[in-house]
């Protein structure tokens, strides 16, 4: 009976040693995971604090000047983001012949053309258009300022896209083209020969 008992005092020595062990492991990873819980907690707080980015209300201005080939120089402003993708469209009214350029925002300006045909612009009215194309063909650091889908813009000249891709800005002006500058009511700019 001796042996029994030694025989259980060794199990029980044994049982505690290794319960006592166990026990300190245990409470090592409860620790670092109150540990982990506490960053884990710290870091979706900071996630929950999104950057608030400022609406930009787009405004865009231009102007034409028709060079010695009677062909069409066009500049603007914008307050626009640099690098910027916009599209400039020239129109005649009369015909709806069109020309266009694809062109980039630099330093708040952008320059482009000439527009018409090697014989040059006929007399008459045109309709000169700038376009800022959807979000998604944005450089990354014009899509961080105006949105993922253009949700940042506002201001008159936007829109929302004709493909469903977001917002976009869209200004037109007129301007007429000639030596002569025709009577009209209408808010138009006279482009004359040089």
């Amino acid at each position: 009976m001796h042996k029994t008992v030694s025989g259980i005092s060794i199990v029980l020595v044994s049982t505690l040693l290794l319960a006592g062990c166990g026990g300190q492991e245990e409470e090592q990873p409860v620790e670092q995971s109150e540990t982990v819980s506490e960053e884990t907690v710290s870091q979706e707080r900071m996630d929950d604090v999104e950057e608030v980015i400022e609406p930009l209300e787009v405004v865009i201005s231009t102007s034409a000047m028709l060079r010695p080939d009677r062909r069409l120089m066009i500049e603007g402003e914008t307050n626009l983001p640099d690098g910027a993708r916009i599209q400039v469209i020239v129109e005649r009214e009369l015909s709806s012949v069109r020309w266009q350029s694809r062109t980039s925002v630099l330093s708040g300006q952008f320059s482009t053309g000439p527009f018409g045909s090697g014989s040059g612009l006929p007399d008459g009215g045109y309709i000169v258009r700038v376009q800022l194309s959807e979000a998604s063909v944005q450089p990354n650091a014009v899509q961080e300022r105006i949105g993922s889908q253009g949700e940042h813009l506002t201001g008159e000249l936007v829109t929302q896209s004709r493909h469903g891709l977001g917002q976009v800005a869209t200004y037109s002006r007129r301007f007429l083209v000639g030596s002569e500058p025709r009577r009209t009511r209408d808010q138009v700019d006279v482009v004359e020969d040089n």
